[in-house]
């Protein structure tokens, strides 16, 4: 979508670079800080049932699509790690890490596969975030069972977590969408001017 009014107001490849890189870094930060602010404000509970981080990643893969997305959905995670264990309390934990740098790749490159398709029909953020959530998470449990011998995670307790976490899902496929129409509409105002 952002690549779409790059290319309208005819900006130079140079200028795209630098403008998608400020985005995906203020992206990456809202991934750190939002994760934060709830497991702060409600406790590790909160992370597990609103998942914080999951939004922006989101709305990074339907913004800017699927090359710029992954690189969101890879960063996201590490960069949470590595700024938290710092001051001694890294999420996501370094068990989990790997896994959510799998499920938030597969959210942002599945989002982000909609991002044009988004740019031509806003109500597509709808289904994109919904594949992308579905995606996700069946990714996650996926690589639990594959190496469930290894890690100390089983796939009864990530069903546990899926299922309680359901109500940010449902939360974050309403907010998305609307988030990415609103912007949507905002950066397509001077096109109808």
């Amino acid at each position: 979508m952002i690549e779409n009014v790059l290319v309208r107001k005819n900006v130079s490849l140079k200028l795209k670079i630098t403008i998608k890189s400020l985005i995906s870094v203020g992206i990456v930060a809202l991934a750190v800080i939002l994760p934060q602010l709830v497991h702060l404000a409600l406790g590790q509970p909160g992370g597990v049932k609103w998942l914080p981080m999951y939004l922006p990643v989101l709305l990074g893969g339907c913004l800017l699509g699927w090359k710029w997305g992954l690189g969101i959905g890879l960063a996201s995670p590490i960069v949470s790690f590595l700024i938290t264990s710092a001051f001694n309390n890294p999420m996501p934990a370094l068990a989990r890490l790997p896994f959510m740098v799998a499920e938030l790749s597969v959210f942002a490159l599945v989002s982000g596969l909609f991002s044009k398709k988004i740019t031509e029909n806003g109500w597509m953020a709808f289904p994109a975030v919904l594949l992308a959530q579905v995606s996700g998470r069946a990714t996650f449990m996926l690589l639990v069972l594959i190496f469930q011998s290894v890690t100390p995670f089983t796939p009864e307790l990530i069903w546990s977590q899926i299922q309680t976490g359901l109500l940010g899902m449902v939360l974050q496929a309403v907010l998305v969408p609307f988030m990415v129409m609103g912007l949507k509409l905002l950066l397509n105002r001077d096109k109808n001017d």
